[in-house]
């Protein structure tokens, strides 16, 4: 059923449609209904294999059919999934029939349609298709996001590894450091992030009801269902999932790894929304300026404002990812006994929890490409500033056993307007070599940047 998308209850599914494109076939409920033909499907060939005289191996047309089912589902495939659910009031058994329904005018499947669907659980493959849905949507959309991110800011990071800029620590000036610098600090925080999203396991199970393979073992008591099942989890597509096999279990997975990837997402999140608010603040401090965009208005009464949207919509959607985030990460390990049915419910906003992160990561790459360096004004401010080199002048003062440095330097400068020759005078004075009163008449709020651009540059 298509809606106009004003009508939509969701800004993802409405304003920010367009934006999320890539994701929706992957997460919505069209995209959880062809991960469950994928998996039954995968089930089923691998049982034609599995050597039992009451079902014979598949020819080679009737998997090539089979596979066929997987790789050409459609929207209009869901939407007659959708029609059969209306008289089961089951998902996953709606998915069955449609199967079972694809059978008609072949013989050999026909024949064999009672194994669709076989000793499973409804969770054998709910949890299966999640899991495939998160390795997508993971590999597709948020690594590649994220991805994009670092590369945009380790450019940035290079290109500016010599431009120095003022610190504040507290909000109060500090020593300066290069604005390449600044941002190589936070490529190394999200390298570290992103490698710790890619690294989650996706895990399936595949144990019945419970998880002990009752009913399989009801069938045939002396197969290895449990190697048979690992099979089917670890065999890459489109034979098996590629997924790492879960052995123990409740009648769910116990969805530990879904928690650590969203807790991974999170924590990425997290380092943006960090810098989100520091570039907000440079913005407003005049660091950089913002390149302007033909029609678009910053104000309804301000003409002159160019606001820095994109950093507030990028703060705004990961904040809502990560309430989200969270809550899946802390509730979904938690089922009542073998299971109750809490999980279901939450696990259909997952892509909602994903779209808010992919929206914020489109928002912040359109924000960094719309940064241009403002070195004027980073200069200006360092300019002003010659307080900072009390930090160099008490700590050379400290060097040379000067007694009462760090006192001497915070009298003459805490609170106070410091300048350039104010400094001069009182390294004149100083009781150190010449070749360090030079060293430190030669300084200015500029050059004093220690180590900062080499770290940017090597990042």
């Amino acid at each position: 059923m298509s809606l106009p998308t004003i009508t939509a209850l969701s800004p993802l599914d409405g304003r920010y449609a367009a934006k999320l494109s890539a994701l929706r076939p992957i997460m919505s409920e069209h995209g959880y209904m062809h991960r469950r033909v994928q998996v039954e499907v995968a089930w089923f060939i691998a049982l034609s294999d599995a050597g039992f005289d009451e079902f014979k191996p598949l020819t080679t047309g009737a998997r090539a059919y089979l596979l066929g089912l997987v790789k050409n589902f459609s929207e209009a495939d869901s939407a007659a999934i959708k029609e059969i659910e209306k008289t089961t009031n089951h998902d996953v058994k709606a998915v069955e029939y449609w199967i079972k329904s694809k059978f008609e005018a072949r013989p050999e499947l026909q024949k064999a349609a009672e194994f669709v669907h076989f000793a499973c659980t409804s969770e054998d493959i709910n949890n299966t298709s999640h899991a495939l849905q998160l390795r997508s949507g993971r590999d597709q959309v948020i690594l590649p996001g994220l991805d994009r991110i670092v590369l945009k800011l380790r450019e940035m990071a290079h290109a500016y590894a010599d431009v120095p800029m003022l610190s504040r620590t507290h909000g109060q000036t500090a020593s300066p450091t290069t604005v390449g610098k600044e941002l190589a600090n936070v490529v190394v925080r999200l390298q570290a992030a992103v490698e710790r999203i890619a690294g989650v396991k996706m895990l399936g199970k595949m144990n019945g009801a419970v998880g002990n393979y009752n009913a399989h073992l009801s069938a045939w008591p002396d197969f290895d269902w449990e190697a048979f099942s690992r099979k089917v989890v670890e065999t890459p597509e489109p034979l098996g999932l590629g997924l790492t096999f879960q052995p123990y279990s409740i009648q769910i997975e116990p969805h530990d790894y879904m928690a650590e990837l969203f807790d991974a997402i999170a924590r990425a999140n997290t380092i943006l929304v960090d810098l989100s608010r520091d570039i907000w603040g440079y913005v407003s401090l005049g660091y950089f300026k913002q390149r302007l965009k033909a029609g678009e208005i910053g104000s309804s009464t301000m003409p002159h404002k160019v606001n820095p949207i994109d950093f507030e919509n990028a703060e705004g959607n990961l904040g809502l990812a990560n309430a989200l985030l969270r809550h899946l990460s802390e509730k979904l390990p938690v089922s009542r006994w073998q299971r109750d049915l809490t999980d279901s419910t939450v696990l259909r906003n997952i892509g909602v929890a994903m779209g808010y992160a992919a929206l914020a990561y489109t928002s912040f790459m359109t924000g960094l490409n719309k940064l241009e360096l403002n070195e004027e004004a980073l200069a200006a401010d360092l300019d002003a500033s010659w307080e900072v080199l009390a930090e160099p002048i008490q700590t050379v003062m400290r060097r040379y056993g000067v007694q009462g440095a760090y006192e001497k330097l915070k009298e003459v400068t805490r609170g106070k307007t410091v300048t350039a020759e104010a400094l001069h005078a009182l390294i004149d004075g100083l009781e150190i070599p010449q070749a360090d009163k030079d060293r430190l008449r030669a300084m200015t709020p500029g050059s004093y940047i220690g180590k900062a651009a080499e770290l940017a540059r090597r990042v």
